[in-house]
């Protein structure tokens, strides 16, 4: 059979989507400079599906220095992979300082957060090694699984029972070459609850293992200094090898991972993404050691975050929406529906009043639910708010079906 015709057969769960649904409900076009009002279809809106956390993309001071470092490096420097001809004074330097962010002893800088994490759990175990992860890990760790010859099992999300019979499991079939790594997410982008991190941590008292957290959503955003979820829960020290983006509170493009320096330095002679790929251009990463330099010196950004945080949740709660129980920014809006009624929201807030919001249903939650995610940032203001609690108002009959109710009545 040939190829493309089976391609055209089997579009995938996102596939319809992407067809009838494009530039609208995939791939739409927010335009303007970013921040919490941009325009979408030429009109202006109020933007709930930006990971700009703490509202660094549009400040005035970062916007000024990258274009002094666009201007003084141009966008081809380094060329080549930084095994051979891309490394420079400032990708180590920003290493060191990311590693000091995170309180880790040193750092390696990665590309992209997606294909580095995956290269990441890739180099890091083989066929005698046993990878357990949690069932709602993010794709990017999911695809890492697919690429790692571990032995690899699942345990169910957040749940400390499940995860320890992986274990045990792990442990009984282990041989004397085996080692477990454990991959979990610090901050849970869809749902926004945390790991559980200090539980899961504390079985190392009964089973060896080494703990990877992928804490795309945490770093930057959670704990007393924004280094993320394990030092909010207390048990930083029993993460093993800690993965932060720059795709969420430094809204740039890269990431990285900290670990021990024996472990980074293998790393670098093993993580293919990284060895068989250009290195990150210079203005990209001296506007990464400027955002993490401000983010550092502004503590009252991520305090903004979350005071915008709970009142865009409370006065959800209060009107009687159904809000998880998220304990990062997250703010995910759960009810009942078919994907029309996915649709219908996210058309209805976006054309009647002029607020942006993403809206997910199967597959990527169960069958007959509609997930409503919004992300606060510092940049949002109380009349950001107060206008989409009036929407969510407006809108309220039609979410929990009271208008189709009174239609058939």
């Amino acid at each position: 059979m040939d190829l493309f015709d089976k391609l055209q057969g089997r579009p995938g769960p996102l596939g319809e989507f992407t067809s009838e649904g494009y530039g609208y409900y995939t791939f739409p076009k927010l335009e303007g400079p970013l921040g919490p009002e941009m325009k979408f279809n030429g009109k202006d809106v109020i933007v709930w599906s930006i990971n700009d956390y703490l509202g660094v993309g549009g400040r005035p001071e970062v916007k000024e220095f990258d274009a002094q470092v666009a201007e003084k490096y141009g966008f081809s420097v380094p060329m080549g992979a930084r095994l051979m001809t891309g490394n420079s004074d400032q990708h180590e330097a920003l290493e060191e300082e990311l590693a000091d962010f995170v309180h880790k002893p040193s750092a390696m800088l990665l590309n992209y957060g997606y294909q580095g994490i995956m290269s990441v759990i890739h180099a890091l175990v083989d066929r005698n090694d046993f990878l357990i992860y949690d069932e709602l890990s993010h794709a990017c760790i999911v695809d890492g699984k697919q690429l790692a010859i571990a032995e690899k099992s699942v345990f169910k999300h957040n749940d400390i029972v499940s995860f320890e019979k992986q274990l045990e499991r792990a442990h009984r079939k282990a041989k004397p070459n085996s080692s477990i790594l454990v991959v979990t997410e610090g901050a849970f982008g869809m749902t926004g609850d945390l790991g559980i991190l200090k539980e899961m941590i504390a079985l190392k008292k009964k089973y060896p293992f080494r703990l990877l957290v992928d804490d795309a959503h945490g770093v930057g955003t959670m704990g007393s200094d924004g280094s993320g979820t394990g030092t909010h829960l207390g048990c930083h020290d029993g993460i093993d090898i800690y993965f932060g983006t720059f795709a969420k509170a430094f809204a740039l493009i890269g990431a990285f991972v900290a670990t021990e320096k024996r472990v980074t330095e293998f790393l670098k002679a093993n993580v293919r993404s990284q060895i068989f790929a250009k290195s990150v251009p210079l203005p990209i990463v001296e506007s990464a050691r400027k955002r993490l330099e401000l983010i550092r010196k502004h503590p009252e950004w991520r305090e903004q975050l979350w005071r915008n945080t709970h009142k865009l949740r409370q006065g959800l709660i209060n009107m009687g929406y159904n809000v998880l129980p998220a304990e990062c920014p997250v703010t995910p809006v759960l009810t009942q529906g078919s994907t029309e009624l996915c649709q219908l929201i996210m058309r209805k807030l976006r054309e009647e009043h002029g607020i942006f919001v993403s809206g997910v249903t199967y597959p990527v939650v169960p069958k007959g639910t509609v997930l409503i995610r919004l992300i606060p940032t510092a940049a949002h203001t109380d009349i950001h708010i107060q206008k989409t609690l009036n929407a969510f108002e407006a809108i309220k009959d039609m979410v929990f079906g009271k208008e189709t109710k009174k239609k058939t009545a």
